[in-house]
């Protein structure tokens, strides 16, 4: 032991002593926290033999899927793919008109009822808990398949999560153009027209951009439960085994992808 460690030691002995309670609770922690995975992965049978069979069943697809094909089709997946993203555009336009009044509603800044707000917010965050592809369950069995149903779901799906996002946006605006503005004896309308707009309209413009590169993603997978797109192509082909011409699509729908999040991040940026 050093010298350091005596002196220090002599006036707090109980300084390097080991937090035996402090290790034993960690210990207990993390046992506990293996066990419950260990119950997890026997309840969800993730056993080494399983996952063996599986693998070489993807290695078998993927082998199949080279080279890519489009089966002649080419044409036909570009439209399913503009209809993918037709439903992405429309649904968020939706959602953003329908979102605007609502995160105005839910602002603490602009409804000061505390009781609104509160039973406002908590039933924005009911139905948040509910996600696109359960929407486009309900709506293909009510409106029959096609993007309409699509479309509709993206938009049920994206207003609470806009709305929320809206009003937080609204409650964190800068508050002195805005009494600048009501200062000089402006009516409410103008208040909100030159004192919080400026503010507000290029963060909700960055979010719903943001939102229509997610609705992109998510309207190829609301196409596979017959929503119509890209992902009904997708879905064709798998179920008929023709792996080539199902890498041909997901190979388009990622350059896709791939293509509007970079021209979305370009018009983010420039809005910031």
């Amino acid at each position: 032991m050093s010298e350091l460690q005596k002196q220090a030691l002599a006036i707090a002995p109980t300084a390097f002593r080991p937090a035996w309670p402090k290790r034993l609770r960690g210990l207990t922690a993390t046992l506990v926290g293996l066990a419950v995975l260990t119950a997890m992965a026997i309840d969800l049978q993730l056993a080494p033999g399983a996952l063996a069979k599986g693998f070489d069943k993807l290695g078998l697809f993927l082998g199949q899927m080279v080279p890519p094909s489009s089966g002649g089709q080419t044409v036909r997946i570009l439209k399913a793919l503009a209809e993918t993203f037709a439903m992405a555009f429309a649904g968020t336009v939706i959602a953003a008109l329908v979102a605007l009044p609502l995160g105005i509603i839910g602002a603490k800044t602009v409804v000061r009822n505390g009781v609104i707000h509160f039973v406002f917010r908590r039933f924005l965050d009911i139905f948040r808990g509910v996600p696109a592809l359960v929407w486009a369950l309900i709506l293909v069995s009510a409106f029959g398949l096609g993007p309409f149903a699509g479309v509709i779901a993206l938009a049920l799906a994206d207003i609470p999560n806009l709305s929320k996002l809206f009003s937080e946006s609204l409650e964190n605006a800068d508050q002195r153009p805005i009494e600048g503005v009501r200062s000089a004896g402006a009516p409410p309308s103008a208040v909100m027209r030159f004192g919080l707009a400026p503010q507000f309209a290029p963060v909700a413009t960055s979010q719903t951009l943001f939102f229509l590169e997610g609705n992109f993603r998510n309207a190829g997978v609301l196409g596979i439960v017959g929503a119509g797109g890209v992902g009904f192509e997708l879905e064709e082909r798998i179920r008929i085994f023709a792996f080539d011409q199902a890498a041909f699509i997901i190979l388009l729908y990622m350059i896709a992808v791939a293509a509007l999040d970079s021209l979305s991040r370009w018009l983010r940026m420039r809005l910031a």
